[in-house]
Formats: C-alpha cells, structure tokens, sequence
C-alpha cells in the first residue's frame, strides 16, 4: 500500500492557504485539454486565467524556448539581450507605443504604470499632481499599490496603511468620471473589461469620455489591458476597437503564453522621466520570456488566430445562450472575443465555486468571476469542434448541479 501523502495533501502542508486548489492535480496538456495524475482528460477553457493564449504546449513556443535555452538563459538589465530588443521592437511596431518596460507580471506591470504616472506629474507639474482615479471593483494586481488601486475592498483589508490619494468611481458612469478627474489628478487606470469585476465591458462611449477628460486635465490614461489583451477580444489589443488610445498600456498574462513577462508599453514623451536608477526589476527583459512571448505575438496577430477569435466568440456567446434558454440558470451572457461570462440566477445563483467543482467532475474547467458569474477564457486557436464539446460538457455540468 502506497503511504505517501498526495501532492494535493503536500500542497496544504507546504504551501501558504492563501490559495484552495482544486483536487485534481494536472500533470500534462496539449493544445485545449489537460490530463490529470489518473490519465484523465478536461477541456481547459481557462487558459490558466487567460493566460495559454495558444492553449497547452505548442510547438512553436517550445521550439522557441528549446533554442534560445541552448544559448542564454539570464543577463539582468546591467545588459541588454537580442531576444529583448525583438520583442520591444515588435510591440513597438503594432501597437501606439514608443517604449517598453518588461517585467514579470501584470501586478508589476501596472505599478510600473502608476508609478511613472506619479513621477511625470511631479516633474512637468508638482507635488500636488498626484492624486490616481481608479473604479470600483477593478483589480489590477496583488501589490500594496495596485492593490489599492484596485476596486475590491477584501483584497485591501488588513494590510493598511495603504498608499493615499487613489479616489474610486463607478464604471461606466461618464458624469462620476467628471467629478472626480481634476487639476491634481495625475492618471486614470481602468480595465476596457473588468474581468475579477464580473466580465463587465466599459462602453466606448465611456471611454472616449474618459479619453478627453484626461486630455483636458492634462491626465495620463493608463488602459490595463492584462487579461484583455494580446488577442483575448478579436484584435491584438481592445483599445483597437474602442476608437481610444492610451498614454499607458499594460499587457501580461497572455503575452508569455504561460510563461512568465509582463511590459509597460508607453511613449517618448512619458518615457523620458524614468531616468537611469528610477525603475527596475532583476528579471524583467529575460531573454527566455522574451524569445517566446516574441514567437506568441507573431502567431497571435496573424489574421487566422484573430478571425478564429471572432468566430470562436459567435459560437460560444450562442452555446451558452442556448444552455442559458433550455436549463433557466442564466441572466445574462456577456463577454468580448474569447473572455465570456453567464450570470447564474435561480438554484444555481452565487454557485459559481461550486458549479466550478462540478466541472472537474465532468471533464471541463472553467473560471468564476464573483460568486455569480461563471468565467471562461479559452486558448485563442481553440477550434470549433473542441468548443462544441467543451460546450457539451458546460451543459453537462449545469444539469447535474440542478439534479442535486
């Protein structure tokens, strides 16, 4: 008899609860599904939160990985590396940007942000610039700046003091917006789609708004884009179909296509008052995060993966409508490209942790967005019969959860 207690037993023992991991414990994935200790198969319409934007081990990306781990692995920023340069050139080349800041997450990605829009107000203005507007139920990372930035008063509570002069606003609320954006406001951070927020997109209405506010208070516009972008909406970045363009951009997540980077994208103008010393990070610029996020942009903004994204949203946003119409358990279906959300009402209503146990029993993952709101981001390339049957297994799922 085997006497060694299990990884998922190791982990509660080891690890820090900050985390309630699954019980299933996976072990390999190819393309859209994972394969747990057991052998058994899921569809994996998570992504890892929006993350394997070209779903599990791709090709290309390990033969990316596998060349650039045969020549150099590690330089800090005391170097620049080619790998680096490419993929700053690349972002540079699709996107309003000038510059570039890598690091290793969206968290730091979005302090990099508040940061230099802290520190291009004080240069060009004063001290008194520096006051950052933000919206209520954002997230934007898991730091003591950006977690106070955010929106979510449970992830704040308990580390106080926190850093001052961040004012909150309600999404999507245009005369809000004009109250709280002033003379001494320094920056705007806002998600295009709140995604920990219930998958709630801002209106472009909004966000033109929001654009000339900012221009008229002489405002930096920094657009999270951490989950949203990189393809997850139908184009490579979501400020490409709003008719906006922002002064910050962070991007994370999807970027690295598991493997992790993150970057502050941003123009001349902005970029020249991080001078020698003020920012850094040891990590940041890694030529194997590099090489491989370069080979993930190139694939992903290609008009295949893009269209597919855009094909791929049609059909899951009418599967779940469907479901939604024969089993009664869905308000609302909402969501851009591949980043989609069903609201839960009757029976099932604030189940969504539950009903995502309920999909390990039945062979599919999926997310939760609040206790209401099921989330589902799938890999970008996700091809039509896989989601059909991920689509099957949803169904399977909800009606089990409505048996019992």
């Amino acid at each position: 008899m085997n006497t060694q207690p299990s990884v998922r037993a190791l982990h509660d023992h080891l690890l820090t609860p900050n985390y309630a991991p699954a019980q299933m414990i996976p072990v390999r994935g190819e393309g859209v599904r994972v394969w747990d200790q057991a052998g058994r198969a899921y569809w994996d319409i998570t992504s890892g939160i929006a993350v394997t934007a070209l779903g599990h081990a791709h090709p290309a990306m390990i033969e990316a990985l596998t060349k650039q781990a045969h020549l150099l692995w590690h330089v800090s920023g005391w170097f620049s590396n080619e790998p680096l340069v490419a993929l700053a050139q690349t972002l540079i080349d699709n996107t309003f940007a000038d510059r570039a800041f890598f690091c290793n997450s969206g968290a730091e990605a979005n302090e990099a942000a508040l940061k230099l829009a802290r520190r291009y107000a004080f240069e060009k203005v004063g001290e008194q610039k520096n006051k950052i507007v933000s919206t209520f139920h954002a997230f934007h990372g898991r730091t003591l700046f950006t977690v106070t930035a955010g929106g979510t008063e449970k992830y704040k509570h308990g580390f106080g003091p926190l850093p001052q002069g961040i004012q909150h606003v309600t999404y999507n609320d245009i005369a809000a917006l004009e109250t709280a954006i002033d003379d001494n406001t320094c920056a705007f951070i806002i998600e295009p789609i709140q995604g920990e927020g219930g998958v709630c997109s801002a209106t472009r209405e909004y966000l033109q708004a929001a654009r000339s506010l900012c221009d008229k208070h002489d405002v930096l516009f920094i657009l999270d884009e951490v989950q949203t972008g990189v393809g997850r909406t139908g184009s490579l970045y979501n400020y490409m179909q709003k008719g906006i363009t922002p002064d910050i951009l962070t991007t994370a997540k999807g970027l690295g296509g598991g493997f992790p980077i993150a970057a502050m994208l941003t123009t001349n103008k902005l970029a020249e008052v991080l001078s020698l010393g003020s920012h850094g990070t040891t990590y940041g610029g890694n030529p194997l995060a590099c090489a491989v996020a370069k080979t993930v942009i190139d694939i992903v903004n290609s008009p295949e993966i893009l269209e597919n994204v855009k094909a791929r949203h049609a059909q899951f946003k009418a599967g779940l409508r469907a479901i939604g119409d024969k089993l009664g358990c869905f308000t609302e279906v909402r969501g851009e490209g591949l980043l989609m959300a069903a609201e839960l009402t009757g029976p099932l209503k604030d189940q969504a942790l539950a009903l995502m146990r309920k999909g390990e029993e039945h062979g599919v993952l999926f997310l939760m967005a609040g206790p209401n709101v099921m989330r589902f981001a799938p890999a970008l390339n996700i091809k039509e019969d896989e989601l059909t049957e991920a689509l099957k297994a949803i169904e399977v799922t909800l009606e089990a959860a409505l048996k019992n």
